[in-house]
């Protein structure tokens, strides 16, 4: 197997067993491990497939491009990613989809009024800012796992916790968007708050300014 075979199939693995273990495979594997040892062989084969991940990256020679990225692609992935890093930021506080979180009947405010998975797309819009800019075979195959790992876990959450949740996220559902800025909330509610707008800027900040010392191509030029 070549080098960006090696990248597909970790990739393939990565994405495939997150996708599976999350969803038809963890009513089972619960019921036979327990939730810990569920747990325990869910981290246990995700570290797994991503180490197998890093090291097929890592052992990419020279590439060509798919594609040379213009100006302006550098320029909006900028801005992709400083949306991204807003919605992170702002997906750690009070989300309802995080293991453990209380549900309750809130109105949806500040990302979550943007989309009810910020976290999920901010994954999906780093894929797309670091493919738009960076479109090397390798790099495009990682990015599109990424992206379709986020998007399809974001559809199976909303599956998985409509027949868990069946008080709340349902009703959840239909205060908010999957979709960015398509859901019902008015555009008012969607102000994340200064705290989560600083802390946005500053992990957007930290991230261009530590790729150049990894080794990357920062997002901005």
């Amino acid at each position: 197997m070549g080098d960006l075979g090696q990248v597909t199939a970790a990739a393939a693995a990565f994405v495939g067993t997150h996708l599976l273990m999350s969803h038809p495979l963890r009513a089972p594997m619960v019921a036979r491990l327990g939730e810990k040892g569920f747990q325990g062989v869910y981290s246990l084969v995700s570290f797994a497939t991503l180490g197998w991940l890093v090291w097929a990256m890592r052992r990419m020679g020279p590439e060509e491009f798919v594609w040379a990225a213009p100006d302006w692609a550098w320029f909006a992935a900028s801005i992709i990613m400083l949306f991204a890093s807003v919605l992170l930021v702002g997906s750690l506080i009070g989300n309802p989809a995080l293991p453990g979180a209380p549900a309750n009947a809130r109105e949806p405010r500040g990302v979550f009024a943007i989309t009810r998975h910020p976290m999920m797309w901010s994954f999906a819009l780093w894929a797309v800012a670091h493919a738009l800019v960076w479109p090397q075979p390798s790099v495009v195959i990682l990015c599109f796992g990424i992206g379709l790992l986020a998007l399809v876990g974001a559809a199976g959450q909303d599956a998985k916790k409509t027949k868990l949740q069946p008080d709340f996220w349902p009703g959840w559902r239909r205060k908010t968007g999957f979709v960015p800025f398509t859901g019902p909330p008015p555009a008012r509610a969607m102000w994340p708050g200064w705290g989560v707008l600083l802390g946005g800027v500053a992990l957007w900040l930290a991230a261009s300014w530590l790729h150049p010392l990894l080794g990357a191509p920062a997002v901005w030029r």
